[in-house]
């Protein structure tokens, strides 16, 4: 089961609604959808809320550490309440995904993202699950440190917020480790669209039989 959710991001309203705080807008709405409340912990150096549940306590984090030290939030957390790597949910902004899709994982590397990367070192462990938010590619690798850190067009937000909104209700699946049937929510997409009929691909109607003299 799911006992600490950390959502990534960097702080300060310069960076609120850009790529990189994806991670931040699922994790306050994810508080907010368990009635919990965000606040600093200078102890976990971030904004923490508690929300209590039938099978014990939740904690929902966003490191106030900037993205590359997010282990100096996650990792103190983890060890006061004897919080094992696979039972941490970090859901962070994802390259390799458009907009508006997402993955559920467990384990793996950190793909040179800095968040992921300081937590594993900070843990001393990968071993903890992902949600991955998709945000999309440049195109150009040396144009990826601008692109994370830049406000997405309004479509494209739109549907990072859709896609956040969606995957909401496996909430009580992902805290009851129910990996696998979050897992078929999350990763599920809607069926694509029939494309519109040709009418000149359309086949020609016989013609009549002919009436017959009797």
């Amino acid at each position: 089961m799911i006992r600490l959710i950390v959502g990534l991001g960097n702080p300060g309203p310069e960076y609120q609604d850009t790529r990189h705080n994806a991670g931040f807008w699922w994790v306050e709405q994810a508080a907010r959808r368990l009635g919990g409340s965000l606040v600093h912990d200078r102890a976990y150096h971030g904004l923490v809320a508690r929300v209590n549940r039938p099978a014990g306590p939740v904690w929902l984090l966003e490191p106030m550490t900037y993205m590359n030290l997010s282990g100096k939030a996650v990792a103190p957390l983890a060890r006061f309440f004897k919080i094992a790597p696979p039972e941490i949910l970090v859901v962070h902004d994802e390259l390799d995904l458009p907009p508006g899709q997402m993955k559920l994982k467990q384990g793996g590397g950190n793909g040179g993202h800095n968040g992921l990367k300081d937590i594993q070192a900070q843990l001393g462990s990968g071993d903890f699950w992902r949600l991955r938010l998709g945000i999309g590619h440049p195109g150009v690798k040396s144009e990826v440190a601008a692109y994370v850190l830049r406000k997405p067009p309004a479509a494209e937000r739109e549907a990072i917020e859709k896609n956040i909104n969606d995957s909401l209700p496996t909430l009580d699946a992902l805290l009851a480790g129910e990996m696998a049937q979050a897992q078929l929510k999350i990763h599920a997409r809607p069926p694509r669209p029939k494309p519109p009929r040709d009418p000149a691909k359309a086949p020609s109607p016989e013609p009549p039989t002919p009436a017959t003299e009797t």
